[in-house]
């Protein structure tokens, strides 16, 4: 979502870079390009204007000009207001006594539902024993829908679809409470637009039961409009939270940043995937280091936690130590690595994926493609030879290829590379292993 805004502000960054000293006139210029970019990346005008202020502020006081490196302290500044501008991280209240209540609201089409079933499986993976309810009666297959998700998720889901939606949610209360649930999230009707109806049925749900909870699900693909409807629910129904849905979708991501500043309301969470695991504290910190093409390595660190196996890594770090990788090996882990999600989404949160660096250079659907092809390669081989590539002669390599819809150049590359993994292994140990990759560490 924020390519394009990381692509312009490091533009910005390598000309500062640039000069030995910073002048009042380059910030002013620094600043000129910032505030396009910004504008540009839809962000509202009048958090432009502050942000610009603050920064430009900062960056021709002594603050910059007695730095040892001025252009770097000058993309500190931006980056900790930037931080700033998005809001401090605010976690979930799930406070009080039990069951509490979290209310989903939103416009038809923002991925309430979809949200639902996301967050009901982040909690129940923190120990939550949680209920959905299906509170919208409207759109057709709404609660099949729910239904469908909770069953995916291993929570239970709520329905009555012959009541209305606040005795509805008085009834999932009681049933809550009755059934042991800690945690209740209850998925609302939405409209294609706002209106007086909604706000009403909205209203008398909160008058009803009274949530932990509202947390308004907007679409960070509708650009400025999402600030607009978060004020317009503001009035009407008492916002606790903001998730920000599809920022993994190619818009201009400018509400993201405005959205805070211009609401007041903090944003709890950001759908960054479909997956059902798709949905991602929200943390100012990591979000402005992707922004700024500076990376998000905690947040790859932990998809690494939750979806690879740590023993298993072990095991494959000691073959490859021994000299015992074989390509079945190398093909488990390439599964490992793509399981923690697209590997676009998986750059994008390294470092050095910036404007001019390395991994801005790659291509995700080329790198996913490759990915695909590497494993089909290593698929049509047999188990001797994916145990013993010296074996693979002429001839093999050709079935080898016909086998996997690949040509017989892609063979010879992958076992080039593969050999040249195993002779770097073997130096490692000679060496005792001194100058190890910083990635193997």
């Amino acid at each position: 979502m924020f390519e394009n805004l990381t692509e312009r502000l490091n533009e910005v960054f390598k000309e500062l870079r640039r000069h030995g000293k910073l002048s009042d006139k380059d910030v002013d210029a620094a600043m000129r390009d910032v505030r396009l970019a910004l504008l540009e990346a839809d962000v509202h005008y009048s958090v432009v204007k502050d942000f610009i202020s603050r920064v430009k502020e900062r960056a021709v006081g002594h603050e910059v000009s007695r730095a040892l490196n001025p252009a770097q302290q000058v993309i500190k500044i931006v980056n900790e207001e930037l931080i700033a501008t998005l809001g401090e991280a605010d976690r979930l209240n799930l406070t009080g006594p039990k069951p509490r209540m979290v209310m989903l609201v939103g416009l038809q089409g923002s991925g309430k539902t979809t949200t639902a079933g996301k967050l009901a499986h982040m909690l129940r993976s923190q120990g939550e024993r949680v209920l959905l309810v299906a509170a919208d009666p409207y759109r057709p297959a709404a609660v099949e829908q729910l239904q469908a998700l909770g069953r995916d998720m291993g929570v239970d889901v709520f329905a009555q679809p012959n009541l209305s939606p606040p005795d509805l949610a008085g009834m999932a209360f009681v049933r809550a409470s009755q059934g042991g649930y800690s945690t209740m999230i209850l998925d609302t009707a939405g409209r294609s637009q706002l209106d007086d109806s909604l706000m009403e049925e909205l209203k008398a749900i909160t008058d009803n039961v009274t949530p932990n909870e509202v947390l308004l699900v907007v679409d960070a693909m509708i650009g400025q409009e999402a600030v607009n409807i978060a004020q317009g629910f503001r009035k009407t129904v008492p916002i606790t939270g903001l998730i920000l849905t599809k920022m993994d979708g190619d818009a201009r991501g400018g509400a993201a940043i405005s959205i805070r500043t211009v609401t007041g309301v903090p944003i709890k969470f950001i759908g960054v995937s479909e997956d059902k695991e798709g949905l991602e504290q929200f943390d100012p910190q990591r979000l402005s280091s992707r922004i700024l093409g500076m990376g998000d390595m905690i947040g790859l660190i932990e998809k690494a936690e939750s979806k690879l196996d740590a023993e298993e890594a072990a095991k494959s770090a000691k073959k490859m130590l021994d000299g015992e990788f074989s390509l079945e090996d190398f093909r488990d882990q390439l599964r490992q690595v793509r399981s923690m999600g697209p590997i676009g989404q998986l750059l994008g949160m390294m470092p050095g994926n910036v404007a001019g660096g390395a991994l801005a250079q790659v291509d995700p659907n080329e790198a996913e493609k490759s990915f695909v092809r590497i494993e089909a390669i290593i698929n049509s081989m047999t188990p001797d030879e994916r145990n013993r590539p010296k074996i693979i002669n002429a001839s093999r390599k050709r079935r080898i290829a016909a086998g996997s819809g690949t040509e017989v150049m892609e063979v010879n590359r992958l076992l080039r590379q593969f050999k040249e993994m195993q002779r770097m292994m073997k130096r490692l140990k000679k060496s005792g292993m001194r100058g190890l990759p910083p990635m193997f560490g």
